[in-house]
């Protein structure tokens, strides 16, 4: 028999009896619209580490030996995560909340990688932006690029707008040279205002948090006087809603702040609309296809093609992240925590030395 026929022979076999297998990793693999197309090509890509391929075949196959796992398997007695047990030792933390050691505890949770965890979410988004902002493509009435990227610098690096640039930017506010002190003011006054007259409950540390907030993107269409904030999560996609909890947290952690810019848009009768439109990409590939392609083609992305390059890209970084923070874990687990708290090692410092390419870097720069 021709070996590709076999092979198509042999997926057709495996998809049918997947639909008679109900359990946890029938029921992940069987989901739709979650790109899970594009696992079948990460594990055939040789030019990713055969080590990397196979630990994600162990937490697709739930058969990663972490503490909750080697439970079930008679090896120890007890799933408490032991990172973060070591951490609290360390610390001489008394009374530490229990944590279960699990894959997605390792991966989004766990506070001893908290600076591998960011470095992580903030290469795998300096990759996307950039490659949104290089690829939009949709021009206006003037014959100009229609949507505008300020924060994608280079997929290496991007800038957090904080909310004086923002307005300053949209012309709703004046920033004043530093030290003149009104301009802080002038916009505790505009959020109080704002809050009173939608009765929002709020003190003066709610609005300096309100303040400092940074998204992780934006997006401007000046000609319509659009203002798209653009949010990146990663996050464990064990549960079918995952994405669907995680869009909401993300409204709602910036609903006040476009509630605010509307309210000062419509009060300055400025025209300035501003809305919100998230990246949601799940530690084990998922990532919802239609939805992800949708919101690249509201942002200028009109090539189908390039649409669809940008998907692959963004699942198989995120397929190699997987890895890298399970590395640290086994690094941190048989030295002091401390070493993840304080730095990420160069490119030099890994076996794999990989890490170069993912462009992983710490706290983008504040504007």
């Amino acid at each position: 028999m021709n070996p590709t026929v076999k092979k198509r022979i042999d997926l057709q076999v495996l998809q049918q009896q997947l639909k008679v297998h109900p359990g946890s990793k029938a029921n992940f693999l069987t989901r739709e619209d979650s790109s899970r197309d594009l696992l079948g090509k990460f594990h055939k890509d040789r030019s990713v580490w055969i080590w990397a391929r196979r630990r994600v075949l162990q937490c697709l196959s739930y058969q990663f030996p972490c503490a909750l796992q080697l439970k079930q398997w008679g090896i120890l007695n007890d799933v408490k995560c032991r990172l973060c047990e070591k951490y609290y030792k360390e610390k001489n933390i008394l009374d530490p909340p229990d944590t279960v050691e699990s894959v997605g505890h390792i991966q989004c949770y766990c506070p001893v990688l908290q600076l591998p965890r960011i470095a992580i979410h903030h290469g795998i988004w300096r990759e996307l932006m950039f490659s949104i902002r290089k690829s939009s493509t949709e021009l206006n009435d003037d014959s100009e690029p229609r949507w505008l990227f300020p924060s994608a610098l280079s997929p290496e690096a991007h800038a957090e707008w904080g909310l004086y640039k923002i307005l300053e930017y949209m012309g709703l506010h004046e920033i004043l040279p530093p030290g003149a002190g009104q301009n802080r003011a002038k916009l505790r006054k505009d959020i109080e205002e704002y809050h009173t007259a939608y009765a929002i409950d709020f003190d003066d540390s709610d609005i300096d948090t309100f303040i400092a907030r940074r998204p992780d993107g934006l997006a401007f269409d000046k000609e319509k006087k659009l203002c798209v904030f653009l949010e990146y999560t990663r996050a464990m996609d064990t549960n079918e809603d995952w994405a669907e909890k995680k869009e909401q947290e993300k409204k709602n952690r910036y609903s006040s702040h476009l509630g605010f810019i509307n309210h000062l848009s419509h009060r300055e009768k400025s025209g300035w609309k501003a809305s919100q439109t998230n990246f949601t990409t799940g530690v084990r590939g998922s990532l919802n296809t239609n939805q992800f392609l949708t919101r690249l083609e509201s942002l200028g992305v009109k090539n189908k093609n390039t649409r669809e390059a940008i998907r692959n890209r963004t699942v198989h970084k995120t397929l190699s992240m997987l890895d890298m923070i399970l590395k640290f874990f086994f690094i941190a687990s048989n030295f002091k925590t401390d070493w993840t708290l304080q730095n990420l090692p160069g490119p030099t410092e890994i076996v794999n030395k990989n890490m170069e390419r993912f462009n992983l870097h710490l706290q983008p720069p504040r504007l």
